[in-house]
């Protein structure tokens, strides 16, 4: 078994960075470029005003100076003034093409990086063991896969890429004020400790605000999640103003922590923008002094105050990628759990045995977590290959999680015992190959918002129309889709829920029977069928299965009688075992049910002992 491997947060944001890498390299080489361009420009304007204009001596270093000679040097340029008209557009023009070479780059890699993320996400949450979606609410989940996305994909395309032109305007602005004049520089930086240090502090507390703000996203997510899929409920217990008043005092709650946070932020920009306007009114104002007495010309001066702007606005936007950076950063942690979280893995050498053989069930032990009670203890049993094997017992008794293990939707501990088919332990074996191999129709049947036939061949490619006729007449659903206006290309309501329950029931069980598995588990999924049509989808289960192994749990008695063998569950153990009639013979927990549910059916005015009779002839002709 290899052990998956566990992310940091910047591995994790490698990781995701494949294949959109070369984008965003080659997006941050623009905004270089873009930022290398708005440098010259302020140069441009010194040069002309104190040299072309005023007819000084040029303060550009002497490479620089070979461009004006080359051109005809200032007395050309002072008569030619268009010329640096043209060169101040050239260089506009330039930034141009870098700044839509940048945004092109930029959303490119965005957006390949966002399709990466969904895409790895989605795969990694698809193996993840059925606990782990038992511990997790699926609206967070929703959150964690769209707005913490977004929020990444925002930070490292909007921010993280500014980053480089921030550092080159910050450092070459730097250079280039300290020689033009030391003293002024020096002023210049003295308030850039300040905008830092205030912004590392908002930092700190902006990062817990957005943690919280998530987490509540996250639950309000998980609530209309659930309200929208179980609206059925909601209406039919008249819940809507209950629902409803719960939604808005949570939802209340969370606009609370934004406008608490944006009161925050409110702040750390109004600070920002205090300090940056008392910063460029020293500089304007000591510059003008300096300029007076003589130590700064005009040009210098004007070159100096350009420079300034583009040494104030890098910081302001460190402190406003510092903000997002502590946003990014709660986003990436709830990114990071989903793909920490450990997903199923096989054992190193599992197998593929046949699995039409015996199942044994060998002093099986479970509960669902250390803190829960036991569901299951010390059960035994043995289901024969090819037979008809009933499952009964109360509410809670672990009929369900028989199921579950068996399916490895669970797995059992060390000291739980184990579950075996041929001979061979279900630990060993590939989890998909057991699913492929068990067809189970759960409690509560989940269709998608597909068509009636897609429903019903999912998974399975290339399915005839045929195919999905006979296994909708084994299910007893043929008459009901002949008398649907669209027949099988009926659209099915998200959940089913355009259907009722007898018929989400019925296309369940078609789902299950048209991939022809060697073992068919029906969990309690008759029962929202009456008792003729129960009858009548057994019959036709009996006389179409072939040497499949069928496992039938219900709280029906009329739906087991007809097994070889049923196992009676009381609180988690074995109670009785054996045939319909052993079990009625022992007079115990089976009787006692048999006769409550017989005295029911005759003060009903309904006897269900035909059937059971027919069922029992049924399955002595199987």
């Amino acid at each position: 078994m290899n052990k998956q491997k566990q992310f940091t947060k910047v591995g994790l944001m490698l990781y995701f960075l494949k294949g959109s890498k070369t984008f965003f390299v080659g997006s941050i080489l623009m905004a270089g470029l873009m930022s290398m361009f708005d440098l010259v420009n302020p140069k441009i304007i010194g040069y002309t005003v104190d040299t072309v204009i005023n007819d000084l001596p040029s303060t550009l270093p002497a490479w620089a100076n070979r461009i004006p000679e080359f051109f005809g040097g200032p007395a050309y340029l002072r008569q030619h003034l268009y010329m640096i008209a043209l060169a101040i557009i050239v260089m506009a023009l330039c930034t141009i093409v870098c700044r839509v070479s940048f945004r092109v780059l930029n959303a490119k890699g965005s957006e390949t990086l966002v399709e990466r993320m969904r895409n790895t996400l989605f795969r990694h949450i698809e193996h993840l063991p059925f606990a782990w979606h038992m511990e997790n609410k699926t609206g967070d989940i929703i959150q964690r896969c769209t707005s913490d996305v977004d929020t990444t994909r925002r930070f490292l395309a909007d921010q993280l890429t500014s980053l480089v032109r921030i550092a080159i305007l910050l450092v070459m602005s730097l250079v280039f004020m300290f020689r033009l004049n030391a003293r002024l520089a020096a002023i210049a930086v003295v308030f850039l400790p300040v905008i830092i240090l205030y912004s590392m502090y908002f930092h700190n507390r902006i990062g817990s605000m957005f943690r919280d703000a998530d987490e509540m996203e996250g639950t309000l997510s998980a609530m209309v999640q659930e309200n929208l899929t179980g609206v059925r409920v909601v209406r039919a217990f008249g819940r809507e103003a209950y629902e409803r008043t719960r939604f808005e005092k949570f939802n209340k709650e969370y606009a609370n922590m934004w406008i608490r946070l944006n009161r925050f932020l409110a702040g750390f920009w109004a600070s920002g923008d205090l300090i940056s306007g008392l910063q460029v009114m020293t500089i304007v104002a000591m510059g003008a002094v300096f300029a007076v007495r003589g130590t700064l010309t005009a040009g210098q001066f004007i070159t100096f105050v350009s420079y300034n702007n583009m040494l104030v606005w890098p910081v302001r936007m460190l402190g406003r990628v510092i903000s997002q950076m502590s946003k990014a950063g709660i986003s990436i942690d709830r990114i990071l759990y989903i793909m920490n979280s450990p997903v199923e893995e096989d054992k190193e050498n599992a197998v593929e045995p046949p699995m039409n053989k015996d199942i044994v069930f060998d002093h099986v032990s479970f509960s669902y977590g250390e803190e829960s009670p036991e569901i299951l203890s010390d059960v035994s049993f043995t289901i024969k290959a090819g037979t008809t094997f009933g499952i009964l017992g109360s509410t809670g008794s672990g009929k369900s999680t028989l199921m579950y293990l068996l399916n490895r939707l669970y797995d059992l501990p060390e000291d739980g015992g184990k579950i075996t088919i041929g001979g061979v332990d279900i630990a060993d074996m590939k989890a998909d190959w057991i699913r492929s191999h068990i067809g189970m129709v759960l409690q509560e049947p989940y269709l998608f918002s597909r068509t009636l036939a897609e429903n019903i061949s999912i998974g399975i490619p290339d399915v005839t129309e045929e195919r999905i006729r006979s296994s909708a007449r084994t299910a007893s659903l043929l008459d009901t889709v002949e008398h649907m206006t669209q027949g099988f290309e009926t659209f099915v309501g998200e959940r089913g829920v355009t259907l009722s329950g007898g018929q989400k029931q019925r296309a369940a069980i078609a789902q299950m029977i048209i991939r022809d598995t060697p073992i068919m588990v029906f969990d309690d999924s008759l029962s929202a069928v009456d008792a003729e049509t129960d009858a009548k989808i057994r019959h036709a289960l009996h006389a179409t299965r072939g040497d499949a192994t069928l496992i039938l749990i219900a709280h029906r008695i009329t739906t087991l009688m007809a097994a070889d063998k049923i196992l009676v569950l009381d609180k988690g153990r074995v109670a009785e075992f054996g045939s319909h009639e052993e079990l009625l013979a022992k007079n115990g927990i089976y009787r006692r049910i048999y006769d409550i549910q017989r005295n029911s059916a005759a003060e009903n005015g309904t006897d269900d002992e035909p059937a059971a009779t027919a069922d029992s002839a049924v399955t002595a002709g199987a």
